[in-house]
């Protein structure tokens, strides 16, 4: 991990730095002892050369010095302790300095040294050692001045890149754009109101209007705004559900970044909240009864405060809240004592009659479904899929039948309806077979089926009756990104938004009746995105796939001219990279870079069968498809290694880091953001334990095995 902070630190200017000449000295005190010493980091490949450097210390300061040999896995060990203890020589100034024609200087000064403890545990009769285990107390003296101490050394280099200022300039400028989610309608049409979030561009958070579907946004009324609920803008509105009548709106907000939301309820005309107010909630849905006296929702149990952040989440139940009462007299709705890392999710189906509970397990998207006659007292909870098999997710109900998506028999998804008299799941009927595509969400609005597929990782969204009768198709083919359809199923009217890798969400509105579509809000940047391409490459990779990548750049940038290059990857969870607006990403094309989007394995790019091609025992394909997009830059000369950098966040931050370490050569940058690193201990913290269904369990020895080649 180190190593990995090294290469940022060192290769955080591909356009900006320049490395430090040095003359060596004419007359010297010969007395003077300047041998250095290899601190153990080092980079293969670099910002200035392709040898990669070394990282020595002499007279208490640290030194990048460049290698005109090349450093690898294989040659470190003896090329670094050589070139350190020749790298330097006295100077007039009776100081050791470096001798290399060309160094990386640390501007900031020497970097922070980290304690190596002695922890060491035995794991399936392997000694495995933890010397940084230390820091994982978040709450000790000596791991909050670490981070202060790396955060003070990071903000020094960062000011001393000479071109920082012009750059963040251009990033703000591109950034403060108003933005507007799809506007979703409650009520009828005539006498509805349209609930939305809007930016003007210059805002922490997005602020939540209400208005008529005919009103200009000029005419909309505040509902909530979050900037208003701290003084630093840092509360955000997580997720918020209108009444059925529309009167009242639940609303989930998270504080400083916090998983933890917490749930309070304001009243559409004053704009006041009620009295109510939840706590304690995570990976929750909000569901309002019919008579909307209240809601169901999803919790755990409060901890401890030192568990607050880093504590184990497990045991979630399902509560029904009922307006004016407080939280501890919530009604429970389901828990299970004997499965404490089941999750539920309380959905009201239109007619009032189901509570729909989905059971989750982990970050698996395989679930049960339970369901409860809310048209009956007192009636329990009954299993209607009991097993982890497959994905269920529920779209609506009519008469006996329910509507599910599902993989059952059919990895890249299904439609299928389940007879509540006939609950075993091996008696279905399908509406809607599996197609070339992978269906990637469902749902039943405007009177019909708006299944969303992806063709080559690119949006298309196709319609269906509720018997499986194609409608035809948005017409769409493009590149890009089609958000949900907002809106019931009774509802005519729609909004969906399309999104482009060089142009934000515009939003639409449509007619399910006639067809027809609006364009009601396209956002204006204050930078020309004409310029802008994006093509789509398909690249070998191991075991026969066909990786897709998704490349964008200027327009007259010659396709061979080797150019700073970001190469983005995450692969896993079934979480596909449709095409997204990343604003700070146009002054970097501007500039004359690449950015790449991977589509790895892992991903649900192409439905379940490609998903787990990339998840436990296979997560070293993940690994091959991110190296070989990589190398197939390189090879096409839209790289180089000395210009190619890789990003990834959480699971991406783990692709990272893994890349890094198993093919150093061939990047200049590595920016694993709050990767998951530590593959034995990742189940140990906070929802940890969620992901193991992903990645493995380090408790069984056959899953330890694997997870510890790359953690």
């Amino acid at each position: 991990m180190l190593r990995i902070q090294r290469l940022l630190l060192l290769s955080l200017s591909f356009f900006v730095s320049t490395p430090v000449t040095v003359t060596q000295a004419q007359t010297v005190d010969e007395s003077l002892q300047c041998e250095g010493e290899w601190t153990g980091h080092w980079g293969s490949g670099g910002v200035f050369q392709q040898h990669g450097f070394c990282e020595c210390t002499f007279d208490k300061a640290s030194w990048d010095i460049l290698s005109d040999q090349l450093i690898n896995t294989s040659t470190v060990d003896t090329v670094c302790p050589s070139l350190c203890t020749k790298a330097s020589s006295p100077s007039p100034s009776g100081r050791c300095e470096p001798i290399a024609t060309l160094v990386a200087t640390h501007p900031g000064g020497s970097y922070p040294s980290t304690r190596r403890g002695v922890v060491k545990e035995s794991l399936h009769g392997v000694d495995v050692a933890d010397p940084y285990r230390w820091l994982e107390d978040d709450h000790s003296s000596e791991t909050k001045e670490w981070v202060t101490r790396q955060q003070a050394f990071t903000d020094k280099y960062l000011a001393h890149l000479p071109d920082r200022v012009s750059l963040r300039s251009e990033i703000e400028a591109v950034w403060n754009f108003a933005r507007m989610s799809p506007p979703t309608l409650v009520g009828k049409r005539e006498q509805g109101k349209l609930f939305y979030t809007y930016n003007n561009g210059l805002q922490n958070q997005s602020i939540l209007f209400t208005r008529g579907i005919d009103e200009s946004h000029d005419k909309a009324k505040v509902l909530i705004d979050p900037n208003q609920l701290s003084g630093e803008g840092t509360v955000a509105l997580k997720q918020y559900e209108p009444s059925p009548d529309g009167l009242l709106i639940a609303y989930q907000f998270a504080r400083a970044g916090s998983d933890w939301v917490e749930i309070k309820i304001r009243d559409v005309r004053s704009a006041q909240d009620l009295t109510d107010h939840l706590k304690w909630v995570k990976f929750s849905d909000l569901s309002w009864d019919p008579s909307g006296e209240g809601f169901y929702y999803s919790r755990y149990d409060e901890p401890t405060k030192e568990q607050a952040l880093t504590g184990v989440n497990e045991y979630q139940k399902l509560y029904y809240h009922r307006l004016g009462e407080p939280q501890s007299e919530d009604r429970l709705i389901y828990g299970r004592s004997d499965h404490k890392d089941w999750g539920f999710s309380g959905q009201v189906t239109r007619d009032g009659e189901l509570l729909i509970i989905s059971v989750w397990q982990g970050a698996s998207e395989k679930n049960q479904v339970f369901y409860r006659r809310l048209d009956q007292s007192n009636s329990p909870v009954i299993p209607l899929i009991d097993r982890f098999d497959h994905s269920f997710t529920f779209l609506g109900k009519k008469g006996d039948r329910l509507w599910f998506m599902t993989d059952r028999d059919a990895a890249r998804g299904q439609i299928i309806t389940i007879k509540l008299n006939q609950p075993d799941p091996s008696i279905y009927q399908v509406v809607v077979p599996e197609q070339r595509e992978a269906l990637t969400r469902a749902q039943m609005v405007g009177g019909r089926l708006v299944l969303h597929y992806l063709k080559d990782a690119s949006s298309r969204v196709r319609f269906f009756n509720l018997y499986g009768v194609d409608q035809g198709s948005l017409p769409f083919k493009e590149l890009g990104r089609i958000s949900r359809f907002t809106g019931s199923f009774k509802d005519t009217t729609s909004f969906f938004s399309v999104t482009r890798f060089t142009q934000p969400a515009t939003v639409y509105q449509y007619d399910h009746q006639s067809g027809q579509m609006t364009e009601v809000f396209r956002p204006e940047l204050n930078i020309d995105t004409s310029v802008f391409k994006t093509e789509q490459v398909f690249i070998p990779s191991t075991g026969g796939a066909k990786v897709p990548a998704f490349l964008i750049s200027k327009k007259d940038l010659p396709s061979d001219q080797p150019s700073p290059t970001l190469l983005y990857g995450y692969g896993g969870f079934n979480i596909s990279l449709s095409p997204y607006f990343k604003p700070d990403i146009l002054p970097w094309l501007n500039r004359g870079g690449r950015y790449v989007v991977a589509n790895l394995r892992g991903g649900g790019e192409y439905g379940e069968a490609w998903h787990q091609a990339g998840m436990r025992a296979n997560k070293q394909n993940v690994f091959d498809d991110f190296i070989h997009v990589a190398q197939w830059l390189i090879d096409q000369k839209k790289t180089t290694p000395a210009q190619l950098g890789i990003y990834g966040g959480s699971n991406g931050g783990l692709l990272v880091g893994a890349c890094a370490q198993q093919r150093p050569d061939l990047f200049a940058v590595a920016i694993p953001a709050v990767g998951v690193m530590d593959m034995l201990r990742f189940h140990k913290f906070t929802i940890g334990w969620a992901w193991i269904p992903e990645y493995g369990d380090p408790s069984v020895k056959e899953d330890f095995d694997i997870l510890r080649k790359y953690s």
